[in-house]
């Protein structure tokens, strides 16, 4: 996650989900930003949104009304505005900016680890999504989350959310791909994938859970329109 993302229509269906899966303050959330420094990119410009209220407002008025605020001007486009609004009710934040570096990534992740003990639900924004072939440790790696990092959550009897950016690849394809790969790494999970015009989130669920975090998940399925968010359970016959 970049400030410079804050606000754009990513944003607004990411903290729609994260509201949703709350239940307003039902469901405690930790939300690990994965913060990295802007590039400098155009990237976190998809804001003509907030100009099309008729269109974009009745999923979510009073968040898209949230962002409508923190986006009108530049100094505000920052994750402070969100943490501070109480976007996510009951929400906490882990807001430590995540460098390449491998044993400073490790004692970053052990840091969020003990900030969100008492989390039902841990949502991981890394710019990019889960692990490619990049090493751990390289230059830009930390723009991912990697597998062994969701299983140490899980481990931990942590249920996991993951902003997945999409591939220019079949869709269906690289979520099934994905899917293996976490029920790999999170054994007895259940896993839901909620997809947009431009990302993915995929939702962990651990078996220890709270029956709330699952009811939730299942409202947020059907919740809105599925050109704005489409849920869908991904059940072990579909891998």
């Amino acid at each position: 996650m970049k400030h410079q993302y804050v606000g754009d229509i990513n944003d607004y269906r990411k903290y729609a989900l994260l509201r949703a899966l709350s239940a307003e303050g039902i469901n405690s959330i930790g939300v690990c930003w994965m913060l990295t420094p802007s590039d400098g990119s155009s990237d976190g410009g998809k804001l003509a949104y907030l100009q099309q209220a008729d269109r974009y407002r009745q999923f979510d008025p009073a968040l898209f009304d949230i962002l409508g605020h923190a986006s009108a001007e530049p100094d505000r486009r920052r994750l402070q505005a969100i943490e501070e609004s109480d976007t996510v009710t009951g929400a906490s934040y882990f807001n430590e900016m995540l460098a390449d570096d491998r044993i400073a990534r490790a004692e970053f992740m052990e840091r969020c680890s003990a900030q969100f003990r008492s989390a039902d639900l841990i949502f991981f924004d890394p710019d990019n999504g889960l692990e490619v072939t990049l090493p751990k440790g390289r230059k830009n790696s930390s723009k991912y989350l990697y597998f062994d990092e969701v299983a140490g959550f899980y481990d931990d009897g942590k249920s996991v959310l993951v902003y997945q950016h999409f591939p220019r690849i079949e869709r269906s394809t690289f979520i099934a791909h994905r899917t293996k790969q976490l029920r790999s790494a999170a054994k007895d999970c259940a896993i839901w994938a909620f997809t947009t015009a431009h990302v993915v989130f995929f939702l962990v669920i651990h078996p220890e859970s709270p029956a709330r975090l699952v009811i939730a998940a299942l409202e947020a399925s059907a919740h809105w329109e599925p050109a704005f968010v489409h849920g869908e359970h991904i059940s072990t016959a579909n891998n």
